[in-house]
C-alpha cells in the first residue's frame, strides 16, 4: 500500500518503521530513510490496528474535499450513499477506478473514508482517485449546481439492460437492503439489476460493479 501511495505521487509526512520493516522497504527500493522513525516492535503493535503489524506505518495528509469541489470538474463519480461496511466501500472504489470512474463521494453518516479497512480494500485506488465527503443536502445541491444526473441503484428502477446512462452521472449505491433512501433525500432516475434466480438482494459492491461496468461500456460506445 505504501508503494501504491508513493507511485501516485504522494509524500508521507512521517513513516514509523521497525528495524526489519525499514530494511525490507529499502531492499525493495522504497526511499524512506529521510522520513522514517525507527521504533520497537512493541510500539508498532500499539499503533498498527492489524493483527500482524506490517513493520511500516505511514502518515499522509488528508486529501478529502467537499461535495461541491469534488463535482466541479464534471467527471463521472460514484456516491456511497450510506454504505457502512468498509470492505464494500473499498471494493466500490477499486471497481469504479477499474471502469474509468475517477471520483468518489462518501456520505457523512456512512463508513469513514480513512477507515484503514477501506484504504486496504481499495488496493491502491484510494491514492489515485479524487475523494470527497458530503451531507445529503450538500450533495444534492452540488449535483444540481454542476449539472449532474443522480442515478440511484434501486429495486424499482428501470432495468439496467434498457437504461441509457447520462454521461454526467453521479452513480449512487446505498445499503444493500434499504437502498439509497436512508441517506439520499432525492435523485433523478433509478436503475435496477434484473434477477433470474432466488435471493433477497445483491451485495452492494457486486451491484455497484455491475452498474459501473454497464456505464463504462455505454460511455465507450
Amino acid at each position: 500500500m505504501l508503494r501504491e501511495a508513493l507511485s501516485a505521487g504522494l509524500e508521507p509526512e512521517a513513516v514509523f518503521a521497525t528495524e526489519w520493516g525499514l530494511e525490507r522497504a529499502l531492499s525493495e527500493g522504497l526511499d524512506l530513510e529521510a522520513d522514517a522513525y525507527v521504533i520497537p516492535d512493541r510500539a508498532m503493535g500499539r499503533i498498527s490496528e492489524v493483527e500482524t503489524p506490517p513493520g511500516l506505518v505511514a502518515v499522509f495528509a488528508s486529501s478529502l474535499v467537499g461535495a461541491d469541489a469534488l463535482l466541479a470538474a464534471g467527471e463521472p463519480a460514484i456516491l456511497l450513499a450510506g454504505i457502512a461496511d468498509p470492505g464494500n466501500a473499498g471494493t466500490l472504489l477499486r471497481t469504479a477506478e477499474i471502469f474509468g470512474i475517477p471520483r468518489a463521494l462518501f456520505a457523512d453518516r456512512g463508513v469513514e473514508a480513512h477507515n484503514p479497512k477501506v484504504v486496504r480494500a481499495t488496493m491502491g485506488s484510494f491514492f489515485r482517485m479524487k475523494l470527497g465527503v458530503g451531507d445529503p443536502a450538500e450533495t444534492v445541491a452540488a449535483a444540481r449546481r454542476h449539472g449532474y444526473t443522480i442515478v440511484a441503484a434501486a429495486r424499482d428502477g428501470e432495468p439496467l439492460p434498457t437504461f441509457r446512462f447520462p454521461r454526467k452521472a453521479l452513480l449512487a449505491v446505498g445499503n444493500e437492503r434499504r437502498g439509497v433512501s436512508d441517506w439520499l433525500p432525492a435523485w433523478d432516475v433509478s436503475v435496477s439489476i434484473p434477477q433470474r434466480g432466488q435471493g433477497d438482494s445483491l451485495n452492494a459492491a457486486v451491484a455497484g460493479g455491475i452498474i459501473f461496468y454497464t456505464f463504462s461500456q455505454q460511455c465507450r460506445a
